[in-house]
């Protein structure tokens, strides 16, 4: 069966499976399962706002507001068992996931990585630097042995000291007038900015180790987070590829910097050892405006007017997607993305938790943040830092030369968006994906003549 009938028949699937999940509690329970459909979407509706009145409350209109979140999904759940149509909603649930994971695969397109990054074959480095940080990852780098690797491959090897704050871009400043022709960092994302800041500048490749927490930026340049002694195979099999840097102000980020609740919340004190309890702490004050500037977002035609918070990430992420959500499909576009978010009452809240597509979203080759204060917090990088207003964040186009395994698990494909109209135009592509047929009264075509043979 070729590619074409199988998505036609997977559109097909995708529209069968999509009709019954939705008619099964109608044709099931009739107007009891009517009902219950639309209660169980009001219980949503409930929920949502309860979480939204327990992150902006104290005290007992917290509490309260929790138990209704809690005590909410559980009456729901007990209504539907009691009408006995808990297996309806189970049932109609798993032909939803089946209808959705049926259409993306008939709206893929095979055989095409649109948006994998170049790569550049160039010779291994001969005098690498390379930079750990000893309590990123919770002690990945004594756990994988990274140090041991690296010097074996031939790098030069410096530890951070634990106990007192250094300098990283004037470590790898002193590294390149020593001559080394390669920079490599294995530590967190605000670590790998401001190395790879030094290399950009310097025009030498940057190698990233997924030594962090979190390892975002090597998640998008399709590292293996699993195994960060598997990102030191480039040093001696290893491909470039050309990827972005953006600044803020003049200070460098490979992800991204958040203005706002985040930027607030991450320059608590206790933030690192107890990001939950701070952040129920902070949040009310922030999210009534009680605390912190009012801001305002100016990328090219766009303005965001005093929104809670504001995302300027290295190329856009995906805010559209479930299962995509917070990826980045490629690095090298040159352009910003933003993401405002606005939640100033319940029912805002439960907008944008039901309908994630709902942010406030643009791309840009700058942003400008301005306040109404002289600075500003943000998180950049996940790293605390008070910037000057107004900040002015640009990206430089492809000016990183990122050198990576060539053997990794890479980026995984973007799924497509759901598109109805063209399932039904591929479910209807019956004689389309058949083989061409040939009329009785067409010729038979002579045979064409012997290729030339090249000449020697």
């Amino acid at each position: 069966m070729g590619t074409h009938r199988r998505q036609a028949w997977a559109a097909r699937t995708a529209l069968v499976a999509a009709a019954a999940a939705l008619l099964l509690p109608l044709v099931e329970g009739g107007v009891t399962g009517l009902l219950l459909l639309l209660l169980g979407v009001a219980g949503l509706a409930v929920t949502f706002a309860a979480l939204w009145w327990t992150l902006s409350r104290r005290g007992v209109p917290r509490m309260a507001a929790a138990a209704v979140a809690l005590f909410t999904p559980v009456a729901v759940i007990t209504l539907f068992a009691r009408a006995n149509l808990l297996w309806v909603v189970l049932l109609s649930a798993l032909l939803w996931s089946a209808a959705v994971g049926s259409g993306r695969y008939a709206l893929r397109t095979t055989g095409l990585r649109r948006n994998r990054a170049r790569e550049y074959r160039t010779p291994p480095p001969r005098r690498p630097f390379v930079l750990l940080n000893p309590l990123s990852g919770g002690g990945k780098v004594e756990r994988f042995a990274l140090r041991e690797k690296a010097e074996r491959l031939g790098a030069r090897v410096v530890l951070l000291d634990p106990d007192r704050p250094q300098d990283v871009a004037a470590l790898a400043r002193t590294a390149v007038a020593d001559g080394a022709d390669l920079l490599g960092v294995g530590g967190g994302d605000g670590t790998q900015a401001l190395v790879a800041a030094v290399a950009a500048e310097h025009g030498l490749p940057f190698m990233v180790i997924s030594a962090g927490t979190r390892n975002h930026f090597a998640m998008d340049l399709g590292l293996d987070r699993d195994d960060p002694a598997a990102c030191l195979d480039a040093l001696t099999d290893g491909v470039e590829m050309r990827v972005d840097l953006c600044f803020a102000g003049d200070r460098p980020f490979v992800n991204n910097v958040s203005f706002g609740v985040y930027g607030a919340v991450v320059q608590s004190p206790g933030y690192r050892a107890d990001k939950v309890g701070t952040a129920l702490e902070l949040l009310p004050d922030l999210l009534s405006r009680q605390h912190g500037p009012r801001l305002t977002a100016r990328a090219h035609r766009k303005v965001f007017e005093d929104p809670h918070a504001v995302l300027v990430s290295n190329n856009p992420y995906r805010v559209d997607e479930p299962f995509g959500f917070g990826r980045r499909a490629r690095l090298d576009s040159g352009r910003l993305g933003v993401v405002a978010v606005k939640v100033d009452s319940a029912v805002d809240a439960a907008e944008l938790l039901l309908a994630p597509g709902g942010f406030a979203t643009t791309t840009s080759h700058d942003v400008v943040i301005e306040a109404d204060a002289p600075e500003v917090e943000a998180g950049l990088d996940g790293e605390p830092v008070t910037l000057p207003t107004p900040v002015r964040c640009r990206i430089e186009r492809r000016v990183l030369r990122v050198r990576v395994p060539r053997e990794r698990p890479g980026i995984p494909e973007p799924s497509p968006r759901l598109d109805w109209r063209r399932l039904r135009k591929l479910a209807a592509a019956v004689g389309r994906t058949a083989a061409p047929h040939r009329s009785h009264h067409s010729r038979p075509q002579p045979p064409a003549p012997p290729a030339t043979p090249p000449v020697a």
